[in-house]
C-alpha cells in the first residue's frame, strides 16, 4: 500500500495518526479562512455550475460532471468544461482535443473531452480557462467548473458537492483528515454516489449509484464484453484515490483478478513501470488507460457510469431558471 492509500485509511478515524497530525489541520484550516477571506470571485459572463467535494481524492466528481452535462445538453444548453487539469506537466491554458497528450492536458479532462464531447479548457485560474473557452466557443452559453468548489477565484451560480463512501471521513481538516474546508457549509445540491455505512446522508441530499459498464473498451475504441472475459486471470490497475472500490466492482462482474496493483491518484506511467506489468491481459480504469495505452495498446478500460435520479436533475433545472438562466437553444428530442 503506497503513503497516499495509508494516510487515507488514517483518516477514516481519529486514530494516533490523526491526533499527531491534528496541530497541523488547524494550521491548515487557518491558511484556507484567510484564503476564502482574501478571495475576490471573477464574473464570467455566462452561468457557472461546480462540481466539487470537500474531502482529498475523488468521490465521483468526473461521472458527475459527464451525466450534468448529458442533462443539461438533453436540455438545450451548449455547456463547456473548466479544469485546473491536475497532475499535467503543463502549467498554461489550453484547449483539450479528442487527441491530446494527458501529460500536458491532464487525465480527467481528456477524458471528460473524449467522453462529454463538448469543449474542455484547462488552466490554473478557471476564470481564464473560462475566457479562452468562450473566445473559442462563443455558442457555449454554460460553464461546468470540475473540481472547483475550493477554487474561490471563479464566481459560481450553482454548487454541486459530491460525497462517497467515505463521507466526511473522520470530519478533521488536512492533514488530520481528509477534509478540504469545514463541513457542513452551504452549497446548492449534494449528491452521494455511493451508499455510506458509516456516515450520515445530508438532508435534501440525492442518491446516485455507480456501476460498471456492461463492456472493456480497446485503444481502437471498440468494445469487450466484460462477460467474455470471466474465468480469465486478469491484471487488474488503477490510479485513483481509492483503487480498492474499482477492483471490488470488477470482482462482482463476475472477473478473476490474479493481481491488483493500486497506483496513486494520477500516477504517470514510465516504461519501467509498465515493463514490470504482467504481459496477460490487463484491465484499469478509463483515465488509467488514457496514459497507459501509449505504452500498452492491449490494455482494456472499464468504463464507470452513474445513474443520477431524475430529482436531482430538476433541482439543478430549478436552481438555475430561479437566476434567470435558461437554455438558449431547444430541447434535445432526438432518442
Amino acid at each position: 500500500m503506497s503513503l497516499e492509500h495509508r494516510l487515507r485509511a488514517a483518516w477514516t478515524r481519529r486514530g494516533p495518526v490523526a491526533v499527531l497530525l491534528w496541530p497541523l489541520s488547524r494550521l491548515y484550516g487557518a491558511l484556507a479562512a484567510r484564503e476564502r477571506r482574501r478571495a475576490v470571485p471573477m464574473r464570467l459572463p455566462v452561468p457557472v455550475v461546480v462540481v466539487g467535494n470537500v474531502v482529498a481524492g475523488g468521490a465521483g466528481k468526473t461521472p458527475t460532471t459527464l451525466a450534468v452535462v448529458a442533462h443539461l445538453k438533453a436540455r438545450g444548453w451548449r455547456p463547456g468544461i473548466l479544469s485546473r487539469g491536475h497532475g499535467r506537466n503543463a502549467g498554461d491554458c489550453r484547449e483539450v482535443l479528442p487527441d491530446s497528450d494527458p501529460r500536458a492536458v491532464g487525465d480527467e479532462p481528456l477524458l471528460l473531452r473524449q467522453r462529454a464531447k463538448v469543449p474542455v479548457f484547462v488552466a490554473a485560474r478557471r476564470a481564464e480557462a473560462g475566457r479562452a473557452l468562450l473566445a473559442a466557443h462563443p455558442d457555449c452559453d454554460l460553464l461546468l467548473c470540475d473540481d472547483g468548489l475550493q477554487h474561490l477565484a471563479l464566481a459560481r451560480d450553482v454548487e454541486i458537492c459530491v460525497f462517497d463512501a467515505r463521507g466526511v471521513g473522520n470530519g478533521w481538516l488536512l492533514p488530520a483528515g481528509p477534509l478540504r474546508e469545514p463541513w457542513p457549509r452551504a452549497v446548492d445540491l449534494v449528491l452521494w454516489t455511493e451508499p455510506s455505512p458509516t456516515q450520515p446522508h445530508t438532508p435534501g441530499a440525492f442518491r446516485a449509484s455507480r456501476r460498471l459498464a456492461v463492456h472493456a473498451r480497446r485503444a481502437d475504441g471498440s468494445r469487450v464484453p466484460l462477460a467474455e472475459l470471466r474465468g480469465q486471470p486478469l491484471t487488474a490497475l488503477a490510479g485513483i484515490a481509492r483503487p480498492e472500490a474499482f477492483f471490488a466492482m470488477l470482482q462482482a462482474a463476475g472477473l478473476t483478478l490474479a493481481r491488483t496493483l493500486a497506483l496513486p491518484d494520477h500516477r504517470a506511467f514510465d516504461p519501467a513501470l509498465v515493463a514490470s506489468l504482467p504481459r496477460g491481459p490487463l484491465i484499469c480504469t478509463e483515465k488509467d488507460a488514457l496514459k497507459l495505452w501509449r505504452l500498452r495498446p492491449d490494455a482494456l478500460a472499464a468504463p464507470l457510469l452513474l445513474d443520477v435520479p431524475a430529482a436531482f436533475f430538476t433541482a439543478l433545472d430549478e436552481r438555475l431558471a430561479a437566476q434567470g438562466y435558461h437554455p438558449s437553444h431547444p430541447p434535445d428530442t432526438a432518442p
